[in-house]
């Protein structure tokens, strides 16, 4: 992350989700756009269009690296089409200064992985499973709050994300 520059947070999590995520998301994506940050998803349903509609309706931007051609999710502001399937994934984790998981399965947990392994923060709500370096908050609230102090603080270190 260079200062002065927006902070693009990369939120990832299931194609399919349960309402208590849902909810959780959309409000990650409205606080992200609150603050300006740029959010990077997988462009598809579930958290992933809940976290657009949620930043969409505050005038946030939203990037969608899809897995094919498809459109996407309507909300999206910039939808890059890829044609990678789950090689995607890399991309996902690596356009984040810092990566939010919400839920999710094995998509996400490689997501989480490949974050960790290039030294990206990840704080998650409700992760399929809890990764060793991986930071867990209870709320919508809370994730961002961790994810951000996180950019906030290497930035006083002078480190780059």
């Amino acid at each position: 992350m260079n200062a002065g520059k927006p902070v693009q947070v990369s939120v990832i999590g299931a194609g399919s989700c349960g309402e208590e995520l849902e909810k959780i998301a959309e409000r990650i994506g409205e606080l992200l756009a609150e603050k300006g940050c740029i959010i990077v998803n997988g462009g598809r349903g579930g958290v992933m269009e809940a976290v657009s509609r949620g930043a969409s309706r505050k005038g946030g931007i939203v990037v969608g690296v899809l897995p094919d051609r498809s459109e996407g999710n309507p909300y999206l502001t910039v939808r890059l089409k890829t044609n990678l399937g789950h090689a995607r994934n890399v991309i996902i984790a690596q356009s984040g200064d810092v990566v939010i998981a919400v839920g999710g399965s094995y998509g996400t947990i490689s997501e989480m992985a490949i974050a960790l392994k290039e030294g990206k923060k990840v704080v998650a709500v409700k992760p399929p499973v809890v990764l060793k370096g991986v930071t867990i908050a209870e709320t919508a609230e809370e994730a961002v709050e961790k994810a951000l102090n996180t950019l906030k603080a290497l930035l006083e270190k002078g480190e780059n994300c």
